[in-house]
């Protein structure tokens, strides 16, 4: 079975190839596309005789149905197709989130928010820059959240290392309040569209350690920083208002409840939640032409058009998920994903609050989508056991540490190279300065969740 092996081999490359997107100067969107592609075919080329597939959950199925005409390509291209269903549904949701944000953007909706922001005191700005973003990603979503308030702090703050201070506190107050909403990061989606938590429940059971994620390092900090922050001497011009105050307010309101509605959605219709994503889009696509009909000027209707906002949506990052989530489907289907939830079993002798550690440290090294995925591919929703079952400790405690622990290394978390990007942080001023900060608000979290499910029962 050397194509098993080679899979791998395949998978950590590419892996690699991603980590050092920088350096090699390749969006990371490649590196996914060819992995995944390359699995399959490395899959569906060499995997030929029923011995090949001795691994793979779902053969024995496959046989029992089929008999006789249970051929190797069959089984591979079913499973194809069902990873890719799964896939789509996640991806359909991130479009329609992401176009929903970018519209309020173009209406300049944010600004209601921003613009009420007048503390200078350091301290007094950290709670506010902190909670702010903390409520703000769980309603919109944590990468979202991170470049809206970065932009604030350069509004608010002229000295560098200052600002970086506050913009990794927005990446953890952000990846915090990710965690504990079904719509407010990348793997709670994928936990709450596959199953394995509800939108009720996952608001309860992870909201108190997410708070303790963020108070911890808001309190440490709180000792350190003394006096106030300094403002810019130099505003920008502002810009060409292109919406007036009352379109503005009705973008931020209207579009804020499209994606509050989604799970309101998902409980009235039983349909998936990129349904209700895709139908809060159409509301809003059509507010937003009937308020673009009343502009005079060409190039303002044309640049609040919907179709010219979505040329302004990250594709790369659709595609970047699209590759992964592909060739961690090939890993799960292979059987890989199996294998290694049983060594992980034995490794920590089927601890599940060790093992979802392991996953939210693994977080802040690799991306958290495909970590998900593959805990999502190793263990099955089992609602005879309790800790598997929906909703059950092993899911919730997962959607904690995958969102929180991303939080360690300023690269282990779409929100902190959002920040790195915009910021210029430097990874080892953040290694220095905030990764021990992050450590121990994710420790102190999982800490508080570990208590809530004894105490609960």
């Amino acid at each position: 079975m050397l194509f098993f092996q080679l899979m791998v081999v395949v998978f950590v490359v590419g892996y690699l190839a991603i980590a050092m997107e920088h350096p090699i100067k390749i969006n990371k969107a490649a590196p996914a596309l060819l992995i995944g592609v390359l699995t399959w075919s490395i899959y569906i080329l060499f995997a030929t005789s029923p011995a090949d597939f001795q691994f793979a959950p779902n053969w024995h199925e496959w046989v029992e149905a089929n008999g006789e005409n249970a051929d190797a390509h069959g089984f591979i291209i079913k499973e194809l197709s069902e990873h890719l269903g799964e896939i789509a549904e996640t991806l359909f949701f991130l479009l329609g989130a992401m176009t929903i944000v970018e519209l309020i953007d173009r209406y300049d909706g944010f600004r209601i928010i921003t613009s009420h922001i007048k503390a200078k005191n350091k301290v007094k700005l950290l709670w506010i820059v902190g909670l702010l973003t903390f409520f703000m990603s769980a309603a919109l979503d944590n990468l979202t959240s991170t470049i809206v308030l970065i932009a604030l702090l350069r509004k608010l703050i002229s000295d560098q290392q200052t600002r970086w201070i506050y913009a990794s506190v927005v990446v953890l107050a952000a990846n915090a309040g990710g965690a504990w909403s079904p719509i407010g990061d990348v793997t709670t989606i994928m936990l709450w569209i596959g199953g394995q938590v509800s939108a009720l429940n996952i608001i309860k059971g992870i909201f108190i350690p997410s708070v303790v994620t963020l108070v911890v390092p808001l309190v440490i900090l709180s000792f350190t920083l003394k006096g106030e922050v300094s403002r810019p001497v130099h505003v920008e011009a502002a810009e060409l208002n292109l919406t007036t105050p009352k379109e503005q307010v009705l973008m931020l309101i209207i579009g804020v409840l499209s994606l509050l509605f989604v799970p309101v959605f998902k409980t009235i219709t039983h349909l998936p939640p990129y349904m209700g994503m895709l139908f809060g889009l159409g509301v809003l696509w059509c507010v937003t032409e009937m308020m673009r009909k009343r502009k005079t000027d060409h190039e303002v209707r044309k640049r609040l058009s919907v179709v010219n906002v979505l040329r302004n949506v990250d594709t790369t990052t659709i595609l970047f998920f699209l590759g992964i989530l592909i060739a961690v489907g090939a890993l799960s289907s292979a059987g890989h994903l199996s294998q290694f939830a049983g060594w992980l079993d034995n490794v920590t002798n089927k601890n599940i609050y060790v093992i979802n550690l392991a996953i939210g440290v693994l977080s802040s090294i690799v991306d958290n989508v495909p970590l998900v995925a593959g805990a999502m591919g190793m263990y099955e929703i089992n609602p005879e056991i309790a800790v598997f079952a929906q909703d059950g400790t092993f899911w919730e405690m997962l959607a904690y540490c995958a969102g929180t622990g991303g939080s360690v290394l300023i690269i282990g978390s779409a929100a902190g190279v959002a920040a790195m990007g915009l910021e210029k942080i430097d990874f080892i001023w953040y290694l220095k300065k905030i990764s021990w900060l992050a450590l121990i608000g994710f420790l102190a979290g999982a800490g508080v969740y570990y208590l809530e499910t004894i105490i609960c029962g």
